[in-house]
């Protein structure tokens, strides 16, 4: 053979090699851009992104969901199939030491950057979410109209973080996300063949109420929760509880479960991470083997495990080369926890601090410090109280903490729970930075089959006493 034929033999050759090659890479990122058993290869990835809070004392939830968002635009999703629920009063609030810029760790870049505003202050609430969710654009009200027009092909990935309770999500305004009306929305954009595969993430206190008994395991909905139904989720990056902090912020910049997730999928390849490898890297990360932090949990369909992240949020390219470890971050140490419902104390606290002595701004924090004392002290008052008229005994202690049997949702008459969840905040002012962490106890009340419109007396009575 002559040289010439040798060499373009050597040529052919390792052209077949590259085209081998490529082929085989080809073939591995369509694999993994969305599960090889997932229809939705052809279809779109959608977002519906909700912070339920307002105030800055809460900025941590609006960081959680523009670090979210964030993530979602780097890994391929385009705006027009992001839904963004915030209320939009942290960036630019006078307590914010960098104006305009919205941070979710110490020396962490700006986040807020580019995050749409779909829905902001009045219009963050549960009938534009839900309306959003169906994809009913006549039914939302305000904001950007944009609404979830997903199909059976489409993928959608729901963050929501923010305060909670036993059985409900907060809300800046208006009625809460209750457990049974969240999952009857579910279950109606599964009937309606709305979606392909679902995966919903949720910060928040007692969050695995939301789907505990509830949530199918035939909708092809995986969802996971910071805590289980009756424990706290934990905010961090807090000042001086978390080391190194953010001197300049008096409050927590992220949550334990968020900031676990979201700096997973900073760091990884999500074509190559599973929903059950992230599972077990939160959980490592959140430290739910030790019992003084929260237990993360997964409820609904379990064969979606093994999917790939990628089929739901996307994937960075800059991440490409980034082998998957679940063992690249340490658990967060107790002392940079924080109760969330201590959150605002430590606010005030920071406030009185930093204030000089006897100043207008220090009497205003003294102020509010006292008065938010003082009514944590009548709600604790006042709860014992209706537990003792409406079930007619002394010894209620028990009815305080006990639950129900894993497994079991939070209640079965949800009428009566969400009857008397209105007359305890409307009667007693309880709200979700604190009050409302007793819904549980009245959960109690409703599963022991005691009237409705006695407990209704019941508590107009307990908190009308001073």
């Amino acid at each position: 053979m002559s040289s010439l034929g040798h060499f373009q033999i050597l040529v052919f050759l390792h052209a077949l090699l590259i085209f081998s090659a490529e082929s085989r890479k080809t073939h591995l990122v369509n694999d993994n851009d969305v599960d090889s058993s997932d229809k939705s290869a052809k279809g779109t990835r959608w977002a519906v992104l909700v912070a339920g809070s307002n105030d800055y004392s809460n900025y941590r939830h609006q960081a959680d969901i523009c670090h979210a968002y964030q993530i979602l635009r780097k890994g391929g999703l385009k705006d027009e199939n992001i839904i963004v629920f915030m209320y939009d009063d942290i960036a630019f609030s006078s307590q914010n030491p960098r104006p305009g810029v919205i941070i979710n760790k110490p020396d962490g870049e700006d986040v807020y950057k580019g995050v749409p505003k779909d829905y902001t202050e009045e219009t963050v609430n549960v009938e534009n979410f839900y309306n959003v969710l169906l994809g009913n654009e006549s039914g939302v009200t305000g904001g950007s109209g944009k609404v979830v027009k997903s199909g059976p092909n489409d993928n959608i990935f729901i963050y929501y973080a923010d305060h909670g309770a036993p059985g409900l999500l907060a809300m800046p305004n208006g009625d809460e996300v209750l457990a049974k009306d969240f999952n009857k929305v579910l279950e109606k954009m599964h009937k309606r063949k709305s979606y392909n595969k679902m995966v919903i993430y949720v910060e928040a206190c007692e969050s695995g109420s939301m789907f505990e008994g509830i949530l199918k395991k035939n909708l092809n909905i995986y969802a996971v929760t910071a805590a289980n139904s009756k424990e706290n989720s934990f905010g961090t990056y807090c000042p001086e509880s978390y080391t190194p902090s953010a001197p300049e912020f008096e409050t927590c910049l992220g949550d334990v479960f968020s900031i676990s997730w979201l700096e997973d999928s900073d760091l990884h390849d999500m074509s190559k991470e599973t929903l059950k490898q992230q599972y077990h890297v939160v959980k490592r990360r959140v430290g739910s083997d030790v019992e003084q932090t929260s237990h993360v949990c997964r409820f609904g369909t379990e064969e979606m495990r093994n999917d790939y992240l990628a089929s739901y949020i996307g994937k960075n390219p800059e991440n490409e080369n980034f082998t998957f470890t679940e063992s690249i971050s340490s658990p967060i140490s107790n002392s940079g926890l924080v109760n969330p419902r201590d959150i605002p104390l430590l606010y005030l606290q920071r406030k009185i601090q930093k204030a000089p002595m006897g100043s207008p701004e220090s009497k205003e924090a003294q102020k509010k410090l006292f008065d938010e004392m003082n009514h944590r002290k009548q709600i604790d008052q006042s709860i014992t109280e209706i537990l003792r008229l409406s079930v007619k005994q002394t010894n209620v202690l028990n009815l305080l903490t006990s639950t129900r049997t894993t497994g079991q949702p939070l209640v079965d008459d949800w009428d009566c729970f969400k009857t008397l969840v209105n007359s305890f905040k409307n009667h007693c002012g309880a709200t979700v930075n604190y009050g409302l962490k007793y819904t549980g106890a009245l959960a109690n009340i409703c599963n022991m089959g005691v009237d409705v419109k006695q407990t209704v007396s019941a508590i107009e009575q307990a908190c009308s006493i001073k």
